[in-house]
């Protein structure tokens, strides 16, 4: 029996990584060891329990006002702990994040194969996003099998020198994981917003800011848009779940609270963020995985980045790069919500996955790492 380490610590990491390890876990030949470093502490346990997976090894190693560097060397020295006792035969990270980036390292220095699941996104800017585009680029140089969403992720490899016999194109398994929630525990969530006096109707707009590199001057920019959008569109609704990080939390509370038809939320369990997404009219955001997902939904989305790795949506129309520009958010903001939402529904097929990646990940590695 192989056991493979999951190295994993974020909402999303999960997310994606959950079709992945389910599949694994069908079969007798592998024992699967789920590590969560608890880079998100709350929302990773809350979205690992909604798959019905529990984490093997717990690391805690966030603290109040980490550096990177502090929150790397907590995560670095747990983790090679985790190596020293147990027997690890593959490593599988997923994206970008610092528990990516240590997890493929520490296995790196312990010789184990590093499966880097989303392989071969790329900015080529170092400072956007940041610090993401510079761990892809490093885990890149240490991985094994590189697993990618699409063939603009593998020529991005192909590129850097990278073996073509351990690039695989696969689709994203954020699609798997659309796929792995019932129709009924989306549904469900129709109470949540209910109980919040929320009415989720066709004139909803999804919003999610926290990335590193807009803390600052560009939310303050990117809150006065929403500020005045919400005044220039007092008949719709804006719903924003607040990121917990205080540079941003407080910032939205102060900017924002006291307009009425935009509700604070803290942060959305996920299938309330997919019940959300299936019913927008539009969304803004700075999220990666919102990006992949809202093309499933035909959802108009506006990027608050300047730069994005992933450009198959922006090419398709489905979604827009605005970054902090005011007057870029207000101008493609206003063209979507002066129109019915029935026609700024753009139809196109998902560019990132069809929810058979997983089972492709799963057959590869049977074939070429054991």
């Amino acid at each position: 029996m192989k056991n493979l380490l999951f190295v994993l610590g974020t909402r999303p990491e999960v997310i994606k990584l959950a079709p992945v390890i389910l599949e694994f876990k069908k079969s007798s030949e592998y024992n699967v060891i789920i590590c969560n470093t608890e880079q998100q502490k709350e929302l990773s346990n809350q979205t690992l329990d909604y798959f019905s997976l529990k984490a093997d090894i717990s690391l805690d190693c966030m603290r109040k006002n980490q550096t990177l560097g502090g929150v790397q060397s907590l995560i670095l020295e747990a983790l090679e702990k985790v190596f020293k006792e147990n027997s690890v035969d593959a490593t599988f990270v997923q994206g970008d994040t610092m528990s990516v980036f240590c997890g493929a390292l520490v296995s790196f220095y312990n010789r184990v194969p590093v499966v880097h699941v989303e392989a071969g996104l790329r900015s080529y800017d170092l400072k956007e996003p940041f610090p993401e585009e510079g761990i892809r680029q490093m885990v890149s140089r240490i991985s094994s099998l590189h697993f990618c969403p699409t063939e603009t992720n593998k020529a991005s490899l192909l590129k850097e020198n990278i073996e073509e016999k351990n690039i695989f194109v696969v689709g994203n398994t954020v699609i798997d994981a659309l796929n792995c929630l019932s129709k009924k525990v989306v549904d469900d969530s129709a109470d949540f917003f209910r109980c919040r006096n929320i009415v989720v109707n066709d004139r909803i707009v999804l919003i999610t800011v926290h990335r590193r590199e807009n803390h600052g001057g560009r939310l303050d920019s990117i809150l006065k848009a929403i500020s005045d959008l919400s005044s220039e569109f007092s008949d719709h609704t804006f719903v924003i779940p607040v990121h917990p990080n205080p540079n941003v939390k407080e910032k939205i509370y102060l900017n924002l609270k006291d307009k009425k038809n935009i509700m604070l939320l803290p942060p959305l369990e996920y299938p309330q963020l997919v019940f959300l997404m299936k019913r927008a009219k539009l969304i803004l955001t700075d999220s990666g995985g919102i990006q992949e997902e809202a093309p499933t939904f035909k959802c108009p989305t506006l990027v608050l980045r300047y730069e994005t790795e992933r450009q198959e949506s922006v090419k398709l129309g489905i979604s827009k790069l605005v970054g902090a520009d005011v007057e870029k958010i207000m101008s493609e903001s206003r063209a979507i919500l002066s129109k019915d939402k029935s026609s700024t529904r753009v139809e196109v097929q998902n560019p990132y996955g069809d929810s058979f990646a997983a089972s492709r990940i799963k057959s590869i590695v049977d074939k070429i790492l054991f």
